[in-house]
C-alpha cells in the first residue's frame, strides 16, 4: 500500500485490464495488479487504514511537510508544482500553506476524477491560483506534461511511499521517466517508507481491526462485480509476509479450500484451480534505507540536497535537484 494511491479510485475495469488480469493470474505464483485495489470502496477502506494507529506513513509525512515546508519552498523557489497521485489533497495543501505568499501553478495527475476534483477544491480554498488536473496514470501524466513550466522552476512531488509499489527495475525506470520531466535546476520531492522492525511492518499491513483484510479482499469483490469472476470471498484469507531478502511487504489472498475460478474475458474465459493454501499475490510494498533511496534517484542526474527523517515512524522525505 502507498499513502496516496489508496485515496484515488481507479478507473473501471476495461478489456485491457482483463487481459492483464488473465496474464497475472496465469503466472506462478498467481498475482493481480495492485492498482486494481483502489476502486471507490477500496479507496475508502484505504482512507480508513491511514487513520489506524498501526499505519503511520501518512501522519509521519504530514508532520515533515508541515515542519519543513517553508524550507522546501525557499530552497526550490518553485513556480510550478506537479503532484503524482494527489489523493485527498491534504499534503499538497500543507505544502502550499507553508510556501505562502508564493502561489505556484499546480499540475495534478491522478487516475481518479473524484480525487482530482476534491484536491482542486481544497487547493482553491487554500488560495492556489492556476490548477491543471489530468486524469491519467503516473506514466501517462508525466508524458503529457509540457516540456517546461510557463516560467521558473518545476517541483515534482511523489509522496506517500508510492515508489514502494514498484519493484527495483520498475522503480528505476519510473525515476528515469520522472527525470525526463525535469530540466536543470528543477526539483523532485520524494516520500519513502524506511525499513523498520518486522512487527511494526506486519501490523501496518495486517491490523487487528481487519480493515486491511477487507481492503485486500475487496479486490476479489471488484473482479466479481466488474469482470464477472466467481471468487468466493469466504474462501480466502488475508495474509501478510515480510520478505527480508527483497526488503518488501507482500499482501496475499490465500485460498482456504480447493477453488475453481473462472474469469471471463474478451478473448474467452480464464479457468484455473486454486488448491488449499495457494495464494494470489496482490501487492508489494518495498521498504528502503536512506542510502538506497539516494542511489536509486541519483543514478538519473539528480542530486540529494536535503533529507528529513521522522524517527518515530521511520519515514524519509528527500529533496533532489536536477543538475544536468
Amino acid at each position: 500500500m502507498s499513502a496516496e494511491a489508496g485515496s484515488a479510485a481507479a478507473l473501471g475495469i476495461t478489456s485491457r485490464d482483463v487481459e492483464e488480469i488473465h496474464y497475472y493470474l496465469a503466472q506462478s505464483p498467481r498475482q493481480l495488479p495492485s492498482r486494481l485495489l483502489y476502486d471507490v470502496l477500496g479507496s475508502s477502506l484505504f482512507d480508513a487504514i491511514c487513520l489506524l494507529p498501526w499505519y503511520r506513513i501518512t501522519r509521519a509525512e504530514m508532520r515533515l511537510l508541515v515542519t519543513q515546508g517553508a524550507a522546501i519552498g525557499r530552497r526550490t523557489s518553485a513556480t510550478e508544482i506537479v503532484e503524482l497521485g494527489c489523493g485527498n489533497g491534504q499534503k499538497l495543501e500543507a505544502l502550499m500553506r507553508a510556501v505562502r505568499p508564493t502561489r505556484p501553478d499546480v499540475h495534478l495527475i491522478d487516475v481518479s476524477r473524484e480525487a482530482l476534483d476534491r484536491t482542486t477544491q481544497v487547493l482553491r480554498a487554500a488560495g492556489a491560483m492556476r490548477i491543471t488536473a489530468v486524469q491519467a496514470t503516473y506514466e501517462d501524466g508525466l508524458m503529457q506534461l509540457p516540456a517546461a513550466p510557463r516560467h521558473g522552476r518545476r517541483l515534482i512531488l511523489f509522496l506517500g511511499s508510492n515508489i514502494g509499489n514498484f519493484d527495483p527495475p520498475a522503480a528505476s525506470a519510473f525515476m528515469h521517466l520522472t527525470r525526463r520531466a525535469l530540466r536543470r535546476r528543477d526539483w523532485l520531492l520524494l516520500g519513502v517508507d524506511l525499513v523498520k522492525p518486522e512487527r511494526d511492518l506486519t501490523l501496518a499491513y495486517d491490523d487487528p481491526l481487519r480493515v486491511t483484510a477487507a481492503f485486500n479482499k475487496n479486490l476479489l469483490l471488484r473482479l466479481n462485480t466488474e469482470a464477472g469472476a466467481n471468487f468466493d470471498l469466504d474462501g480466502f484469507g488475508h495474509e501478510v509476509r515480510w520478505n527480508r531478502h527483497a526488503s518488501r511487504i507482500e499482501m496475499h489472498l490465500v485460498s482456504r479450500r480447493r477453488h475453481d475460478v473462472v474469469v471471463p474475458g474478451p478473448n474467452g474465459p480464464l479457468a484455473f484451480t486454486l488448491e488449499q493454501g495457494e495464494s494470489i499475490w496482490t501487492e508489494s510494498s518495498y521498504k528502503y534505507e536512506p542510502d538506497g533511496v539516494r542511489a536509486l534517484v541519483e543514478s538519473d542526474g539528480l542530486e540529494l540536497r536535503s533529507q528529513w527523517i521522522d524517527d518515530d515512524a521511520r519515514f524519509l522525505l528527500a529533496l533532489f535537484e536536477a543538475v544536468t
